[in-house]
């Protein structure tokens, strides 16, 4: 790891380092907070956790091989290295800064409600066709996450995408500190973390801030066709690049042509030409993911070709709309995460099922005082569509069930006050030959639900 030597560390953590004095200018191989995942020479920085503190796992990493300590107290009687700080959380932000710095390679920064995932994969997609790319793996995207991310980069990478996830102001700040993203790419403004951030103008506001460590040299890559990103206009002087379905866009795409669950079909234009792509995941909101790839492709000097294939490599993650075919049913796995503009998105996509098409949903948390109106109008918006049944669990999908049923009194609905009951029950509802749709917010823990289907399967 590049000049983090354990006196360059304690200087950029503003930490004191303890030890003999040969030992200054060790370099650390890797740094970690988890204990297990110690390796020889490496930093194992120790985090006070809401039910762990990493300080008891000290004695046990130095024995498994870590070069030093970061510690928030001081170890009497070490006879190994360590540095001393107040906080072991901002000494991992500060450490991470000065990592990515002497790095100088550039950062593409993801942020937005809904899709940031997706799109930092179809992006990452694209960028590899040319280039070296660190992506962030599962969900290191906050204030611990994103640090750990740039801890994974090495001199050989040559860019980074970075999701960048907040609920609350002045978080965007602190984690656009440490990346200084030259690329900052906003999917759309939606409704979530509406408890600490009031509205979608809070939300806007709170997102923007990863435009406060924008240089002059960056790149604005927003949605076009989201009407609060449509209000900026300029960022430091710079003029955003827009992408989306809309024609006024920079980017766009239309001629699209659904192919059901295998994806869509559509023809991209650019500044630099046009061409014809297949998105290979269901759904329009894929498609303004493959637009940002586009975007990102072309700021970095990609051949439309080059971005063509980009696209149709794409890949899904567990639990971020992934299609499981089983001897019995298609399995929409998006469970890790819902807000009411992807439940709505993913309940358009289940309509290309085949046989039965089956919303298997839970609560969705974080939406504040209109939680219960707004999963009312998600359940309303689900009796609109070609779907068969709904069965939904949680105590804010009663509201949910209630919006279904205001609108189509005859569909198969049913609600559960938990997910375990859920359970129970799942197994004698689905039919063979079902399309099922299993999506909640992460606390819900759905991926248990997508698990026992899949074991029952045998997969």
């Amino acid at each position: 790891m590049k000049n983090l030597t354990l006196e360059n560390l304690a200087a950029a953590c503003n930490g004191r380092y303890v030890g003999p004095e040969e030992k200054r200018n060790v370099c650390v191989t890797a740094i970690t907070t988890d204990s297990r995942k110690v390796t020889e020479g490496c930093l194992f920085v120790a985090i006070r956790g809401a039910r762990v503190d990493g300080h008891r796992f000290i004695s046990q990493v130095m024995k498994a091989g870590a070069a030093a300590v970061l510690s928030e107290q001081e170890l009497e009687g070490a006879d190994y290295p360590y540095i001393l700080t107040e906080s072991s959380l901002q000494a991992v932000k500060d450490i991470a800064e000065f990592y990515l710095k002497q790095l100088q390679i550039p950062v593409i920064g993801i942020a937005g409600s809904v899709g940031k995932t997706s799109t930092k994969e179809m992006v990452a997609a694209v960028l590899e066709q040319r280039y070296r790319v660190l992506k962030t793996e599962g969900n290191f995207n906050n204030e611990l996450g994103l640090p750990l991310t740039v801890f994974r980069l090495r001199d050989e990478d040559e860019m980074a995408v970075l999701e960048m996830g907040i609920s609350d102001f002045g978080e965007m700040h602190r984690l656009a500190k440490i990346a200084r993203p030259q690329t900052c790419i906003m999917t759309n403004i939606g409704w979530c973390h509406l408890e600490n951030l009031k509205d979608r103008d809070g939300i806007l506001r709170a997102k923007s801030e990863i435009f406060d460590f924008l240089g002059q040299d960056g790149h604005v890559i927003l949605n076009g066709d989201d009407d609060k990103l449509a209000t900026i206009r300029e960022v430091r002087g710079i003029r955003p690049v827009r992408f989306g379905l809309e024609a006024s866009n920079d980017i766009w795409a239309d001629e699209l042509e659904n192919q059901g669950l295998k994806g869509i079909r559509c023809r991209i234009h650019t500044p630099a030409g046009e061409f014809r792509t297949t998105v290979p995941m269901p759904g329009r909101h894929m498609v303004y993911n493959a637009l940002a790839g586009t975007a990102a492709g072309l700021a970095y000097g990609l051949s439309l070709d080059e971005i063509q294939k980009g696209i149709e490599s794409f890949e899904s993650l567990s639990g971020r709309f992934h299609i499981v075919e089983t001897p019995d049913h298609v399995i929409i796995d998006d469970c890790y995460n819902a807000n009411p503009v992807s439940m709505k998105a993913s309940l358009q996509v289940l309509q290309e099922g085949r046989g039965r098409r089956v919303a298997v949903l839970g609560d969705m948390g974080e939406l504040g005082e209109d939680e219960k109106k707004l999963h009312e109008e998600v359940g309303a918006f689900a009796a609109g569509l070609s779907i068969d049944a709904l069965y939904c669990a949680g105590p804010l999908c009663q509201a949910m069930a209630e919006g279904a049923r205001s609108v189509r009194p005859d569909m198969e609905i049913r609600h559960f006050h938990s997910r375990e009951q859920l359970m129970v029950e799942l197994r004698g509802l689905l039919k063979k030959g079902d399309t099922v749709l299993v999506k909640a917010s992460h606390y819900m823990q759905f991926e248990k639900v997508v698990a026992m289907l899949l074991e029952d399967a045998g997969a």
